[in-house]
C-alpha cells in the first residue's frame, strides 16, 4: 500500500512539471517571453508560484524542461532496442519514440502559422539559449553512455560513442528546424526518418 501511494505521489509530481512546462511553452509561443511570468505559467497549470519553484529555478528552465525529457526518453528507448539491431537502426528508432515523449506527434500544430511563428521566436530567444545549450549536453551525456553500451566502448575514453552522441544531437536541431520551416509543411515523423536515413547511408552528396 505505501508503494502505491509513492508510485502515485511520483505520478502526480511528474505530470505537474510536464504541466508546468507545457504552459511556459503555450504563453511563451503565445505572449513573447518577456511577456510571460512565472505566475502566469503558474495560473495556467492551476498550481501555486511555490510550486511551480519546487521544480524549476526559473521560466526558462520550465520551458527547456521538455527537451531534458526528450533525451531521457531517446536514451531509454534505444537502451530498449534489439542488441542485433544494426546501430543507426536503434537510433532512428529510439529517436522516433522518445521525440514525441509517448504523446501523438505535433502535426496539426505546424499548420498554425501562428504557433510556427512563436516556436520560432522561442526556440531563438537569446534569454533561453544558454538552457538549449544546457538541453544539448544532457542529449549528448545520456546517448554517450547508451551508444557506449551497445557498441563495446568506453564512453570516457573512445571517440565513438561522443561522435555518434554529437551527431545525433546536431541532428535532432536540424530535424525541429526543418518542421518549422518546411514550406509547405511536413510531416515531423518524414523528417527525422529522411535526416537519419541519411546519416545511416553515411551522408552521401547530394545528386
Amino acid at each position: 500500500m505505501d508503494s502505491d501511494r509513492a508510485g502515485l505521489r511520483e505520478r502526480k509530481k511528474r505530470e505537474t512539471r510536464i504541466a508546468l512546462s507545457w504552459a511556459a511553452i503555450r504563453l511563451t509561443v503565445e505572449r513573447g517571453f518577456d511577456n510571460v511570468r512565472i505566475e502566469d505559467i503558474a495560473a495556467e497549470a492551476g498550481v501555486s508560484t511555490r510550486t511551480f519553484s519546487n521544480y524549476f529555478g526559473s521560466k526558462g528552465e520550465a520551458i527547456v524542461a521538455r527537451e531534458h525529457d526528450r533525451a531521457r526518453a531517446i536514451a531509454a528507448a534505444l537502451r530498449e532496442r534489439p542488441a542485433g539491431e544494426p546501430i543507426w537502426e536503434a537510433i532512428t528508432q529510439a529517436a522516433l519514440e522518445g521525440f514525441a515523449l509517448g504523446e501523438p506527434m505535433p502535426e496539426k500544430q505546424v499548420s498554425d502559422q501562428a504557433w510556427v511563428a512563436g516556436l520560432r521566436l522561442m526556440i531563438a530567444e537569446p534569454a533561453l539559449q544558454g538552457e538549449f545549450q544546457k538541453a544539448g549536453l544532457a542529449v549528448r551525456a545520456e546517448l554517450e553512455l547508451v551508444v557506449a553500451e551497445r557498441t563495446g566502448t568506453d564512453a570516457g575514453r573512445d571517440v565513438y560513442p561522443r561522435l555518434v552522441a554529437g551527431v545525433v544531437g546536431a541532428a535532432l536541431n536540424v530535424v525541429t528546424q526543418q518542421w518549422l520551416g518546411a514550406e509547405p509543411s511536413q510531416s515531423l515523423e518524414s523528417i527525422l526518418r529522411d535526416v537519419f536515413g541519411r546519416l545511416a547511408a553515411g551522408l552521401p552528396a547530394p545528386r
